[in-house]
């Protein structure tokens, strides 16, 4: 069994508001493998895109990270100062931002922007030297070397996306985040995007981190499913194991909700609301909505236990 590349230990989250401590992330814990693909789901307010910030040390006031562990490929990341986290970023662990067009400067040159990363990093090849590299780049993603001569409005959706893949690969990382990477884009491209960074995490031998909401594209394309809910981690199994028989009630429901093209059955929604990461319910915060509902689920919060081989789920039911 290969080492862990990155490893996330009871992570707490916490944005502090006037009316009190909004805690995004609470308790959190996972492991990724070299080469991984591994994929963050649920509802949104889950919490999801924190954790990747939170990977990242990209949290900014009023949030901060409040306790716990991030170790990369040995390097304790939350004891790094802001100068060492700023070499780490793009070398070791890079994003995939959701929303292209937010992610690039509207009036510098795409070459511009992929150079940008390298000379930040201490990485100054000669002229010919950084246009060979750009051109590389912009291939490994499908695009045309013209490219880099194109301002971001010029560009469409997916050959934005394209190129915010291209920077996120520039330093061959050994982690990728990919934070809904194929919003706002139609079905088709999601599709061909999804096979870009598929192909490079390959090619670079790292591992994926997907958030995201679409149980259906993280079937696709992850390994192994992480399924959040109120800032918490309920329930991480191979994708395939989920699928088949999910074991947290939440889990249950979001599987309950996808339509069927082999069978017809009456679509079923999941009943209530995600609760409020401001004042929590106590107990297990899916406890409102939960069909199983029992009494120690409205005072006791459930620790994350092993269910079955290489999966787990928090829930008084296992």
């Amino acid at each position: 069994m290969s080492e862990d590349i990155l490893q996330v230990k009871d992570l707490h989250v916490a944005y502090h508001t006037p009316r009190g401590p909004v805690r995004a992330v609470e308790g959190v814990s996972f492991t990724l493998k070299p080469g991984e693909r591994f994929g963050l789901v649920g509802e949104s307010g889950s919490g999801k895109s924190t954790m990747g910030l939170a990977i990242l040390r990209l949290i900014k006031p009023p949030g901060r990270i409040e306790s716990g562990e991030i170790i990369l490929a040995g390097k304790k990341l939350l004891e790094l100062t802001d100068q060492q986290m700023r070499r780490v970023r793009l070398a070791e662990v890079a994003m995939v931002a959701q929303g292209a067009m937010n992610s690039l400067n509207p009036v510098m040159l795409v070459r511009d922007q992929l150079a940008d990363g390298l000379l930040d990093h201490g990485i100054r090849p000669s002229e010919r030297e950084l246009n060979r590299r750009i051109a590389e780049l912009l291939e490994w993603v499908g695009l045309r070397p013209q490219v880099a001569g194109m301002y971001p409005h010029e560009l469409s959706g997916g050959m934005k996306q394209r190129v915010v893949i291209a920077m996120a690969i520039s330093l061959r990382p050994k982690v990728i985040i990919a934070d809904e990477p194929t919003s706002a884009l139609d079905v088709v491209v999601q599709r061909q995007i999804m096979e870009t960074l598929r192909r490079v995490q390959a090619d670079l031998g790292a591992a994926v981190i997907l958030i995201g909401h679409d149980m259906g594209l993280m079937a696709q394309f992850v390994n192994r499913l992480g399924v959040m809910y109120a800032g918490k981690l309920v329930e991480v199994a191979p994708v395939r194991d989920i699928f088949h028989e999910p074991l947290h009630p939440y889990s249950q429901g979001l599987i309950a909700s996808l339509p069927s093209l082999e069978e017809k059955a009456v679509f079923q929604g999941m009943g209530g609301l995600p609760p409020s990461l401001l004042n929590k319910p106590r107990g297990c915060p899916f406890h409102p909505r939960c069909p199983f509902v029992m009494d120690r689920c409205k005072t006791d919060v459930p620790a994350p236990r092993a269910a079955r081989p290489n999966r787990w789920v928090a829930c008084h039911l296992y």
